[in-house]
């Protein structure tokens, strides 16, 4: 039987989505997929990977990027050492490289899902409409469902953004966005279960990701399990970017003093 877990004030926050952005930032992008910035930076120096520089001269990567990112998870996933990484990007290397390695984009137009990110990140009532357009025109589909059901969340629309996610599940069942925003509307609706279900099958495919283990800390707390959200917990803090870490440390304590509690 579960046990009700008071949690000290101030100590959570409330999980939130992940959305499929136009643009990330180096940090972002080894949040997102437990890469070290390093190789970040060098790929992108060595031609590997673009990215453009924003007015502060910090590296930024785009919609196309994050799918370069994404195969790099795949190859991780499949067994593929740094090393073997880097040999693959190698092979996928443009063979003719702009100077200093990096690649010649040649002037090309947004895709219909590019557009509706740039209308989404605007707040723009066309954003919808734009990510349909993007689903009927079989592009990037999985994240246009993914996306469209965080607008319709964030609109009052819950059971509209269920629907919109499992769409999502349905292109692309190993769309980490989606799973992950899947497992936090019901951690919301209070659906335990399969609030863990879904964090567990994103943590399967995105084992970096420190957020997904505090959320499921959270859950596991919520649920009286509490050796599994300290677990969870101190994964997400070794994950976590300096800074960010002592953030779960108040949660951390009193879960361990809780535990201790019960001996």
């Amino acid at each position: 039987m579960s046990t009700v877990i008071q949690f000290p004030s101030d100590s959570t926050r409330r999980p939130s989505l992940q959305r499929v952005k136009s643009t990330y930032t180096v940090r972002e992008i080894s949040e997102q997929f437990g890469l070290s910035e390093t190789y970040i930076r060098r790929w992108t120096r060595e031609g590997f990977i673009e990215a453009a520089r924003a007015e502060t001269g910090e590296l930024r990567y785009d919609f196309r990027a994050l799918k370069q990112f994404r195969r790099v998870r795949e190859l991780r996933a499949q067994g593929l050492s740094p090393k073997q990484i880097d040999a693959e990007l190698r092979g996928q290397l443009n063979l003719f490289p702009g100077p200093e390695g990096r690649l010649i984009r040649l002037p090309i137009r947004l895709s219909p899902f590019e557009e509706a990110l740039l209308l989404h990140e605007r707040n723009d009532d066309r954003a919808p409409e734009g990510y349909q357009k993007a689903i009927e025109a079989g592009d990037c589909v999985a994240d246009a469902w993914c996306n469209l059901g965080i607008w319709a969340f964030e609109a009052g629309r819950v059971i509209e953004a269920f629907d919109h996610l499992t769409q999502a599940l349905r292109h692309d069942p190993r769309h980490f966005e989606s799973h992950f925003n899947l497992a936090t509307l019901y951690f919301e609706s209070r659906n335990l279960r399969l609030a863990r279900l879904h964090y567990e099958i994103a943590s399967g495919i995105e084992p970096n990701f420190p957020n997904l283990y505090f959320n499921l800390g959270l859950v596991h707390a919520v649920n009286g399990d509490l050796n599994s959200a300290i677990g969870a917990l101190k994964l997400y803090k070794s994950l976590a970017p300096e800074g960010e870490a002592g953030k779960a440390d108040e949660l951390l304590a009193h879960l361990i003093q809780a535990a201790a509690n019960r001996q």
